[in-house]
């Protein structure tokens, strides 16, 4: 059985800690009946050291070598049941048979918000620069895409809601997580998790919190966030329960262990 220590809610705004720490007594966490899910071996913070160390350059070209794989991996996140050689089409401008528009259009979207970040992986992050990734990744699919929500929505699978995003604690928010003294692979996964949960957009928020947070590593060279399909059940549950306890600690590592795609070309 694992417990989690006790911690100051070091939190941004209803976003995620900083910092995070748990106390193993076994090595694994039971996630349904039949698998489970390895932590720690040892008592006291996680420490997780960078799983690759590229050049921008480097990264950039391995996120350019496989972005149709990338793609395809975050429209099935979102539950658009594109086949990767038919998500290769989409990407390629060639006409595919059983999809809705919504779902050809979210392939193309995903498509350009890739472009512009790869574009402009060193501009600065700040709300604005989200706002702009979210037009790209909305623009034909979210209501008011790159405008901040106004109303409360529901998530599926709890009751939990997130509150209606204020712009002025957002941005110091963003600034936050930012400037916090941790490894930029710890920043990438603090801003993308602050962003999911905080649901700051009418829809498309984990697409758009995933991209984020892959600007910061292909910036810094640690690699490329994506959730391959065998582990979406699992990333789901980690998430609900992220939402409703606002604790990271073992959705983080499982990312950490299981969702981080890289070269060492050294």
């Amino acid at each position: 059985m694992i417990t989690k220590s006790k911690m100051s809610p070091a939190s941004i705004g209803g976003g995620v800690h900083l910092l995070f720490s748990v106390a193993v007594q076994s090595a694994t966490e039971t996630l349904n009946d039949d698998r489970a899910l390895p932590l720690i071996e040892t008592i006291g913070e996680i420490i997780m050291q960078r799983k690759y160390n590229m050049t921008t350059e480097e990264n950039i070209s391995l996120a350019k070598r496989n972005l149709v794989d990338y793609i395809w991996k975050s429209a099935n996140l979102e539950g658009i049941g594109v086949t990767y050689p038919d998500t290769q089409a989409i990407c390629n401008g060639m006409s595919v048979s059983g999809y809705s528009i919504d779902e050809i259009n979210s392939v193309n979207d995903l498509k350009h918000a890739w472009q512009f970040l790869l574009e402009n992986i060193r501009e600065p992050l700040n709300l604005q620069y989200i706002q702009k990734t979210h037009m790209l990744l909305g623009k034909f699919t979210v209501i008011n895409a790159g405008t901040l929500r106004r109303f409360d929505v529901n998530i599926g699978g709890t009751e939990w809601k997130p509150e209606i995003p204020d712009e002025q604690r957002i941005c110091g928010d963003i600034q936050m997580i930012i400037d916090a003294d941790a490894d930029r692979q710890d920043t990438a996964l603090d801003m993308m998790l602050y962003l999911m949960r905080s649901q700051i957009f009418y829809d498309g928020n984990k697409r758009l919190a995933m991209l984020i947070g892959n600007k910061i590593m292909i910036e810094n060279g640690m690699g490329i966030i994506s959730v391959k399909q065998k582990y979406i059940q699992d990333f789901y549950k980690l998430l609900i329960d992220f939402y409703e306890t606002n604790d990271p600690a073992y959705i983080k590592r499982f990312v950490y262990d299981n969702c981080i795609d890289g070269l060492n070309f050294a």
